[in-house]
């Protein structure tokens, strides 16, 4: 019997390992949220397999995604990043990253972590959606309005409603895989 997955997970196997692996996993790594938040920030308008691809360039790029080292970089640093090929080319996205890691530097010094800060906008506990078809899947919803609110208010930007559901899907904030999936059952243990 072939295993049943979310739509959007088939296909290319880059793309199948991330669904089956990563994707929808609760995160409470400080680092690796900020990846993701810098990652989603990164993929807006394009395709997230575009981001897959590129990812390890951007652990090189963004030193291994510490935002400490992150929100170090100065005007040669982005300048140097925006002729590197190996990842999206943009000055905003590439100043965002630097901003946001002040951000979330900030964040992590006022609440003890960026982890207890994400959390606290789910309840400290995966929200657990029950979705039959990709279509009844939000694009926004109100926990990534009050992320995205807090978060620019904050002075973080590529941080909108739906880059911050992205990011809230893909750190296991929210489970969103469909339940005829097999990893929404692994999932909601």
């Amino acid at each position: 019997m072939a295993i049943q997955r979310c739509g959007w997970g088939e296909g290319d196997p880059l793309m199948l390992e991330y669904h089956d692996r990563e994707w929808g996993v609760p995160v409470h790594d400080d680092r690796l949220l900020f990846e993701f938040l810098i990652l989603e920030g990164a993929q807006a308008g394009l395709s997230w397999m575009t981001i897959l691809r590129k990812r390890d360039a951007y652990r090189k790029a963004f030193r291994d995604f510490d935002p400490a080292a992150v929100a170090r970089f100065r005007e040669a640093t982005i300048d140097r990043l925006i002729t590197d090929s190996t990842i999206v080319r943009n000055r905003a996205k590439i100043e965002s990253a630097v901003r946001n890691a002040r951000v979330v530097q900030a964040i992590s010094q006022e609440q003890g972590s960026f982890d207890r800060y994400a959390w606290s906008f789910v309840g400290g506990r995966p929200k657990r959606n029950a979705w039959t078809r990709m279509g009844d899947i939000p694009a926004e919803t109100s926990e990534s309005r009050a992320l995205s609110k807090d978060l620019i208010k904050r002075g973080a930007n590529f941080v909108g409603p739906t880059i911050c559901y992205a990011f809230m899907q893909a750190t296991g904030l929210v489970n969103d895989h469909l339940v005829s999936c097999f990893r929404y059952r692994q999932l909601s243990r």
